[in-house]
């Protein structure tokens, strides 16, 4: 916990925003302690053998489907526990990724505090049992069959907007035990004894990580097992996950290695995944691949500014977090490469951002240009990718730093329950207080320990916190820059 590593706000003093959001992230893993690391979904209503099949009976007969289908709706909006009635908890990737994430922000925000180091590798030695077994590569997708308008992906099918949060996570810590080599110190435990990055994986012997030896027969320590993953990821989002020609510099990409692309989010997390992966793995080759991907995006930008789910003339809606989504991959792109297209891009997506994608309130809304009546008002995903999104952005756009404070300050007054986890939506009617780790727990869990680590983390050379929002110099471009840049941020489709 927080407060086992640091003491507590002086009682003297009111308290800041950070002191605020540090009790609110205390209270948090102590129900995620309780609680467990399963949860039901978004999804539960059809995920299920009676929901799917009325899921996919509503996109092959509108008419009769609507009536299949309106039982779940209902409950959805009004009975939101009644999730249980139609499926059971599991374990999601997407989730575990991002409390690995937010753990690893933790310890950036109070270091060696061992405590949450220890919870970081825990959440990726459960990302190594999860993977997608019939893969060759590293991998995941989701635990459920997701019924969709183009027929069922089963589970375990690989998700270009799920495997790259793990990489992220992977990298993140990754980048922490190299950071602790090269200067000379290993991470604490809770209790200040030393941590062997060896030994932190006290479930190792229990899952099937390959390789474990290296060519001279010895064995591979935590970094150099950690950067193999992070390796044999690349790989899949190269050679698993196909290109398809969109002009004479762009391509599309799959959303999973079977179908035929065009979701403009898939792309831009690929195309980051890619760029991030070229410069810290050493491989020139996966930058053209990249590039392709990033003008897929950039060439299919709205006039007004904003990017609709898809280019297949059916999913033009624009939404709030898959914009977040597109925005926070350019932002990464450019920081490492310096790229102009990005910044003309991310200079008209966050005027439409700002216009269209917030209530009177300063608060986000779902969606500007929706495809189907909603039973939401607000979402907690929404809020949690706005916290991402201005705090990699605001150094470039100041007004983004009003929005971040209002939103922060919106979720602590109101979306917090009395047992330390978040509300996942304000409906028209009353709340969803059903809480899912994929749809909003994890994500805001790892936003507000990002805000932490930003207004609390260690301070740079110049006096400054560590940022993700500056440009490296021109001739550290191609290297691991101080401001972690490359970090991917990639998320799922609205499901």
């Amino acid at each position: 916990m927080i407060s086992d590593c640091c003491p507590p706000s002086s009682v003297l003093r009111p308290l800041s925003l950070a002191d605020r959001v540090s009790e609110v992230l205390t209270d948090f893993t102590q129900w995620l302690d309780a609680y467990g690391e399963t949860s039901w979904d978004h999804q539960s209503f059809f995920a299920g053998p009676v929901g799917g099949r009325a899921k996919s009976l509503y996109y092959r007969s509108r008419l009769i489907g609507t009536a299949a289908v309106a039982p779940m709706i209902f409950f959805e909006a009004f009975l939101p526990s009644a999730r249980r009635l139609f499926h059971h908890p599991l374990r999601f990737p997407i989730a575990d990724s991002h409390y690995a994430m937010g753990f690893a922000c933790l310890y950036e925000a109070i270091p060696h505090c061992g405590t949450h180091l220890e919870k970081a590798v825990h959440f990726l030695n459960e990302l190594t049992t999860s993977r997608c077994r019939d893969f060759k590569e590293y991998c995941w997708g989701y635990p459920f069959d997701w019924v969709w308008r183009g027929g069922v992906i089963k589970q375990q099918t690989p998700l270009i907007t799920t495997i790259p949060y793990a990489y992220e996570a992977f990298l993140q810590v990754y980048e922490i035990f190299e950071k602790e080599k090269s200067e000379r110190s290993t991470p604490k435990n809770s209790r200040g004894r030393l941590l062997n990055p060896e030994k932190l994986s006290g479930q190792a012997a229990q899952r099937p990580v390959t390789p474990k030896w290296n060519e001279g027969g010895s064995t591979l320590n935590e970094t150099d097992e950690y950067r193999q993953i992070l390796e044999s990821i690349a790989r899949h989002a190269v050679n698993d996950i196909k290109d398809f020609r969109s002009s004479e510099t762009a391509s599309t990409c799959s959303y999973t290695p079977f179908d035929e692309g065009g979701v403009i989010n898939a792309a831009a997390y690929r195309a980051f995944l890619l760029t991030s992966a070229s410069q810290v793995l050493s491989r020139d080759d996966y930058w053209p691949i990249a590039e392709r991907n990033l003008n897929f995006v950039l060439e299919n930008q709205n006039p007004d500014g904003s990017w609709p789910y898809a280019m297949d003339g059916v999913r033009e809606f624009v939404d709030h977090f898959h914009t977040c989504f597109v925005m926070k991959a350019l932002a990464k792109i450019r920081a490492l490469t310096g790229h102009k297209g990005c910044d003309e891009a991310l200079t008209r997506g966050v005027e439409y951002y700002l216009k269209n994608l917030f209530d009177k309130d300063g608060l986000p809304k779902p969606f500007s240009k929706a495809p189907r009546l909603t039973v939401y008002k607000r979402e907690l995903y929404d809020c949690a990718e706005c916290i991402n999104l201005c705090l990699l952005l605001r150094g470039r756009f100041p007004q983004l730093q009003t929005t971040l404070e209002t939103v922060v300050t919106g979720i602590l007054n109101d979306w917090i329950k009395p047992d330390g986890s978040f509300r996942s939506r304000r409906l028209h009617f009353g709340w969803d207080n059903v809480p899912m780790h994929r749809w909003g727990q994890a994500q805001m869990f790892r936003s507000l320990a990002y805000y932490l680590r930003e207004f609390r983390g260690p301070r740079t050379d110049d006096g400054g916190r560590k940022s993700e929002d500056r440009i490296p110099k021109t001739e550290d471009r191609g290297r691991k820059t101080e401001d972690r840049g490359w970090r991917s941020e990639v998320a799922t489709e609205r499901k």
